[in-house]
């Protein structure tokens, strides 16, 4: 199956708490996995905040950062394409969404996802909406 997943619902693989496990069982069961090029530093802007917050150390942060960019070596990254960007557009006028999860959505409908994992409900919401099977972490 391939799955797409978002920020709120991939850092899950990095920062344990609810949800980090069916979010490992979804990656160990998808033939391909694709983020989009935003997720890479939305990850990261959340971890330096848990860091400034010191509900992660600057060791666990460094780790955390090489796991990520160890796994992302072997996943499908979306770019923002001139169809991508569009697509989103016609997202945000349609659905209460943000600009980063109308990106998301219109990421993973470009790249065809079998399966849209999202952490947010609203997104969620719109991804159904538009089309794409969705699970909630």
């Amino acid at each position: 199956m391939k799955t797409f997943f978002d920020s709120s619902s991939f850092a899950k693989r990095y920062i344990e708490e609810k949800g980090s496990q069916q979010v490992d069982n979804i990656c160990q069961d998808a033939s391909d996995l694709s983020i989009s090029v935003i997720c890479i530093p939305e990850i990261i802007s959340a971890l330096n905040r848990r860091v400034r917050e010191r509900r992660v150390s600057q060791k666990d942060y460094q780790i955390i950062k090489r796991a990520l960019s160890d796994d992302v070596r072997d996943i499908i990254i979306i770019n923002l394409t001139d169809e991508v960007i569009s697509t989103s557009t016609k997202l945000l006028e349609k659905y209460t969404l943000r600009a980063m999860d109308a990106l998301h959505i219109s990421s993973a409908l470009k790249w065809g996802a079998d399966l849209f994992v999202s952490s947010d409900k609203r997104q969620i919401h719109a991804a159904g909406q538009a089309g794409l099977q969705t699970e909630f972490v």
